[in-house]
């Protein structure tokens, strides 16, 4: 009989964290002086009392390891459960939000999408706008974790390559998972840090020098403004764009760098790759701006530098309606979105690494062509690529593709217009932020989408962050038979 009580265990510890977790804006509230303080304090009463009842209930059944069902269900249940619990605050809170909307706003903060349906944010009580930030900081770390244990073991979407790198010490998955996030908590922690002080040097008060490193170092996107980053000056943005980079690098890098290995950063095609694109977009629409608007300022530049780095990380902060730059540009950042950043970071979306691979795979067939006699190999980081890699990466692409169509016709289906459904279904898939088109553009947001239309991008935002087939895995026959 299947036992599921290991995973109620987690999930529970998950919930009683979560609870815990709101004391903080509970704290912020009291020292406002508004009186929203008790909403925190009865979500953080009824959340910690709910898992800790499960975990309690759950606990004689655990052991060190985990089956590869229990494995799957944890990953998915995880995210599934803890934004109805962080939705608590939105419902009972200043915002009065209705369930959908308070799940919709939850769940783009756990997932990092940064895709919001509450508007008037400057007049939230700032305990409300902290726990948006702090939701995405640990949906940051918490797809981090995920990323380096996790779908690894499970092998989805070719993330077995990174399965043991950097961490061989233990075969059994709780230890090293817990392993590895108190390694990467501190990286994280750190970063994050250092983003406060950036942020307080360009004129940011206390606030939101805070709840803005929390959500760039997740690559998460929400902000305390509904003017999102125009509301700051230019140095906020450098320091931004700086630290969303950062983010979507690999965190195992740096946990090596803090032992002294700088080597493997440089190294690592992942980070050149990435650079590299983003480098390329903005040159591109840089030089774009330049013949096509004649905008040649410091301006334009940082304008295109910001938005573009934001998409490409999936941050979703945006500076400026970027909409009113062309359909070229438009086009360009939309497809930005779609790539990502590198595997075992913050950031979302296909990733680039499974470009490179699906590019390599791409050299080899075009060469046995060439020479049908030939051996040849696909190779990654100097490593012939297996076919188990190979088949996960290409399932991978495919899933996402057909996931992305499905996703687009039921937003149509809903009376959603064209644009606003494909790219509705990409920002939730590619947990971006911002869609395009005036309903759910840079300069809006997706309060105006029906209540199905809501719920639907809420599964679409946590199928994208939990790289799909460790979500449609559960509902095979095969999975409950094995």
């Amino acid at each position: 009989m299947f036992d599921l009580r290991p995973v109620g265990y987690v999930v529970g510890l998950m919930v009683m964290a979560l609870g815990i977790a709101m004391v903080l804006p509970l704290l912020v509230d009291i020292a406002e002086g508004r009186g929203h303080w008790p909403v925190f304090l009865e979500s953080a009463i009824l959340t910690v009392l709910i898992g800790s009842l499960v975990a309690v209930a759950c606990r004689n059944g655990v052991r060190a390891g985990l089956t590869l069902q229990q494995t799957f269900l944890l990953t998915t249940g995880v995210w599934v459960v803890l934004p109805f619990f962080g939705a608590i605050p939105f419902v009972i809170g200043a915002t009065e939000a209705r369930i959908v909307d308070a799940v919709f706003e939850a769940m783009s903060g756990l997932t990092t999408t940064g895709s919001t349906v509450l508007s008037g944010l400057d007049a939230l009580p700032k305990g409300l706008l902290l726990w948006r930030g702090l939701m995405q900081w640990l949906g940051g770390i918490g797809i981090i974790v995920v990323a380096m244990v996790f779908l690894p073991e499970l092998r989805v979407g070719g993330m077995q390559i990174f399965r043991t790198e950097g961490f061989d010490t233990s075969e059994k998955i709780l230890p090293r998972a817990t392993e590895i996030a108190a390694r990467v908590s501190v990286i994280y922690l750190s970063l994050t840090l250092i983003c406060v002080l950036c942020y307080l040097a360009t004129g940011m008060d206390a606030f939101d020098a805070t709840v803005h490193a929390m959500t760039t170092v997740a690559t998460g996107g929400f902000a305390n403004y509904d003017a999102s980053f125009a509301a700051f000056g230019m140095a906020a943005e450098y320091v931004a764009v700086a630290f969303m980079l950062l983010a979507a690098l690999p965190f195992i890098r740096f946990v090596q760098m803090t032992a002294g290995a700088t080597r493997p950063l440089l190294t690592d095609p992942q980070v050149r790759g990435f650079l590299a694109t983003a480098a390329a977009l903005v040159a591109g629409l840089t030089l774009w701006q330049l013949f096509q608007m004649e905008a040649a300022t410091e301006t334009a530049f940082r304008k295109v530098l910001f938005n573009t780095v934001s998409l490409l990380t999936g941050t979703g902060y945006a500076s400026t309606d970027y909409m009113l730059w062309g359909a070229f540009p438009v086009a360009v950042l939309f497809f930005a979105g779609l790539i990502g950043g590198c595997a075992g970071s913050t950031s979302c979306s296909i990733k680039i690494f499974r470009y490179q691979l699906l590019f390599a795979s791409i050299r080899s067939q075009l060469r046995r062509i060439h020479s049908p006699h030939g051996v040849f190999t696909p190779r990654y980081a100097h490593r012939a690529i297996g076919e188990d890699v190979l088949n996960s990466v290409m399932s991978f692409f495919v899933f996402f593709i057909v996931t992305l169509g499905l996703v687009s016709v039921g937003l149509g289906l809903t009376g959603l217009d064209f644009t606003t459904s494909v790219s509705g279904a990409a920002a939730a898939l590619a947990n971006i932020g911002p869609g395009l088109g005036e309903r759910i553009g840079p300069s809006a947001n997706f309060a105006g989408l029906n209540d199905t239309a809501k719920w639907l991008l809420s599964v679409a935002m946590l199928i994208g962050r939990l790289e799909l087939l460790a979500v449609y895995a559960i509902f095979t026959v095969n999975f409950w038979r094995t």
